[in-house]
């Protein structure tokens, strides 16, 4: 017996709701940075600090994300759990560097960021409609870290 879920056959799981909403608003952050620095000369520096640290904080939780994913299945691969490490470390890394331009901490981080979701899009054993959501708040993230890469420089 088939039951009918209301969307034609074949069609992709909607993303839910309350995973859309949370995770929109949790774009804002990095959109609202380099708008800061561009209405307020003053805040440019400030804000490319609070920019690279949220960029670091949601690569980490996309690391955590996908380690608890793996972490729930029965046999979770070592493999998997180790890369889903790696995004912490490197924003880690990329915060704490010294040297390093702050300019070159965004790119690196919209790089980071990238580098995950081509991985998350790919993945197996996700939800059906997670690669969607993560395209949508990826390209979200990564124009925030490019402008903000662009105009908070000063």
């Amino acid at each position: 017996m088939t039951v009918h879920t209301g969307r034609p056959l074949g069609a992709p799981p909607p993303i839910p709701r309350a995973v859309l909403a949370y995770g929109l608003a949790g774009v804002l952050p990095f959109l609202a940075c380099p708008l800061t620095g561009v209405l307020w000369s003053d805040a440019r520096r400030p804000a490319a600090v609070v920019l690279a640290a949220y960029g670091v904080l949601i690569l980490s939780f996309l690391g955590g994300a996908r380690w608890g994913l793996e972490g729930a299945k029965g046999a979770p691969s070592p493999k998997v759990v180790g890369l889903a490490m790696l995004p912490t470390l490197v924003g880690l890394a990329l915060l704490t560097l010294t040297g390093v331009a702050p300019r070159m901490q965004l790119l690196g981080l919209a790089a980071a960021l990238a580098a995950v979701w081509a991985w998350d899009v790919r993945g197996t054993g996700l939800p059906g409609w997670y690669g969607r959501l993560r395209s949508i708040l990826t390209l979200g993230a990564v124009a925030g870290l490019c402008a903000g890469a662009a105009v908070l420089h000063g």
